[in-house]
């Protein structure tokens, strides 16, 4: 199967150093600081990175078990909110937040539900992530 792989440089200390993340396939460098992660300055973060891998392998998942259910979506939209919080003397990812909204044309909110908690449970970013408590919310839109 796929190797997939990404760099991170980090220059000078915690506090004033910067960084550099850049994805293997070119599609993404972006910067990184500690304003950046642990405050609101610019550029992105670590945790960033993981919620936008978070949302979009659940994303794919929950198209795959719909799929497989017979039900084709029209439209799967998530959002991940990665939590990072002090724990203990340093910080951990205590929790994410899965939030998705999606048009499926002829499926029931029970079916809805059961395919969504299905994709959250067997996303391989899930798996990988087991240690944090993940959430989800799903909304089933009707047009």
């Amino acid at each position: 199967m796929a190797i997939r792989s990404s760099e991170a440089e980090w220059k000078g200390n915690l506090r004033s150093g910067q960084g550099t993340m850049k994805l293997g396939s070119g599609a993404f460098e972006g910067s990184y600081s500690f304003p950046s992660r642990f405050e609101a300055g610019k550029g992105t973060n670590p945790e960033e990175l993981i919620a936008a891998a978070h949302a979009g392998c659940f994303s794919m998942a929950f198209s795959a078990g719909l799929s497989s259910a017979g039900f084709t979506p029209a439209r799967i939209h998530t959002t991940a909110r990665v939590h990072l919080e002090p724990v203990g003397q340093g910080f951990g990812i205590t929790r994410i937040e899965l939030q998705t909204e999606a048009e499926i044309p002829g499926i029931d909110e029970p079916t809805f539900q059961r395919e969504a908690e299905n994709a959250k449970k067997n996303c391989p970013v899930s798996k990988a992530l087991a240690g944090p408590q993940i959430t989800l919310a799903a909304t089933l839109v009707k047009r």
